[in-house]
């Protein structure tokens, strides 16, 4: 494995040395193709930007504009990117479409009806919407209402002045619409999962052996190892006074969306959880699951992101009690010195899942020009 490591390393490693020399070249042929932002001003640019380069460990890369601000970065006012004419007719297809998401309220906004007000198939524009972004538009309006219900409500205080703002049309539809952006259920398992009756798998994978357990509502842990008893002798620890059965046939689909995603082959993984946490972990989750496909964040990054910059450590644990690995992307949190960092299945494994992503984010954004 060590040998399948190290060329994914190189091609992530790579994948960021080319983005880095247009920056630093300030290369004017790069505009439009992505933006870079950086981290200690929240502010993002185009590649040629004649401002002062910042340093290379404080800046990320999006391929679009939207898809910055939609990590919580502002547009320069010295190179406004957002004038750059992206090239790609899908990027401004996106743009188009994130545009009016931004406008309309959260009933009207439909798969069928944003096709229909860009002018192509439903299919297709949920399709090329994934590429750029990362996420669905469905994803992209649910996270972008519940950013600005949360702005609101810091603003004012008031929860259903927000709430509108916002434009939910309630508090169903608010609370409806938290579980798909947050990833949580309203279930919990206190006291060793009492009364839970739980169903796993383990199947082989790319990084060793894969666990998958669920109870009736979702999918309740995901873990990697190498032994079969280690991993379900760690589940019954975890659930000690929950009902636990092996029953892979019932778990055939999370299972092949896990391997799907590990291969590659379905970068946008979206399962129903059923988990227990608390609302600091709730939110540190809620930002790694908005981490774009085969991009990182550093631990500070997260902390800031949630309004509580010196939560570093914090932030750290929530990352590692994450029961659901993949599904809530640990993995994407690095330290701000580039390094990996902590990672509960072993860093071996984490510069594994970064090298894929990157090299399947890069190879989409070529097949996309």
């Amino acid at each position: 494995m060590s040998a399948m490591l190290d060329q994914q390393m190189t091609m992530w490693k790579d994948t960021q040395d080319e983005l880095w020399q247009a920056v630093i070249a300030k290369d004017s042929r790069a505009d439009g193709t992505f933006v870079f932002a950086v981290c200690s001003t929240k502010i993002y640019c185009r590649p040629s930007c004649p401002s002062r380069r910042p340093r290379r460990e404080r800046v990320r890369y999006f391929g679009s504009p939207e898809a910055a601000e939609q990590a919580g970065f502002r547009a320069c006012r010295r190179c406004h990117p957002k004038r750059t004419t992206f090239t790609d007719p899908q990027i401004d297809m996106v743009q188009r479409a994130c545009l009016y998401i931004e406008t309309q309220d959260e009933t009207s906004v439909t798969l069928a009806n944003l096709g229909e007000h860009i002018g192509i198939s439903p299919f297709h524009l949920q399709r090329v919407f994934k590429k750029v972004m990362g996420i669905t538009p469905r994803q992209y309006a649910d996270a972008f209402r519940i950013g600005k219900f949360k702005t609101r409500v810091r603003e004012s205080g008031s929860v259903a002045g927000a709430m509108f703002d916002a434009g939910f049309s309630s508090s169903s539809r608010l609370y409806a619409h938290a579980p798909a952006t947050l990833g949580m259920t309203p279930a919990t398992y206190r006291r060793g999962g009492r009364g839970a009756v739980i169903n796993y798998t383990i199947a082989p994978c790319s990084l060793g052996l894969l666990l998958v357990a669920a109870t009736e509502r979702g999918v309740c842990a995901v873990k990697l190892g190498d032994s079969v008893a280690a991993l379900a002798t760690d589940l019954t620890r975890e659930y000690p006074a929950a009902e636990i059965h092996r029953a892979d046939a019932m778990l055939s689909e999370p299972l092949d969306k896990l391997l799907n995603y590990l291969s590659g082959k379905q970068p946008d993984l979206q399962l129903p959880l059923d988990i227990q946490a608390t609302a600091f972990q709730w939110q540190v989750w809620e930002n790694l699951r908005a981490i774009p496909y085969g991009e990182t964040r550093s631990y500070r990054e997260i902390a800031k992101a949630m309004g509580r910059p010196t939560a570093v450590r914090a932030v750290a644990r929530a990352c590692a009690t994450n029961p659901v690995a993949l599904v809530i992307p640990c993995h994407r949190v690095i330290r701000e010195d580039q390094s990996f960092g902590g990672y509960r299945w072993g860093l071996e494994r984490k510069g594994t899942l970064l090298g894929t992503e990157s090299s399947v984010a890069l190879k989409d954004k070529t097949r996309v020009k």
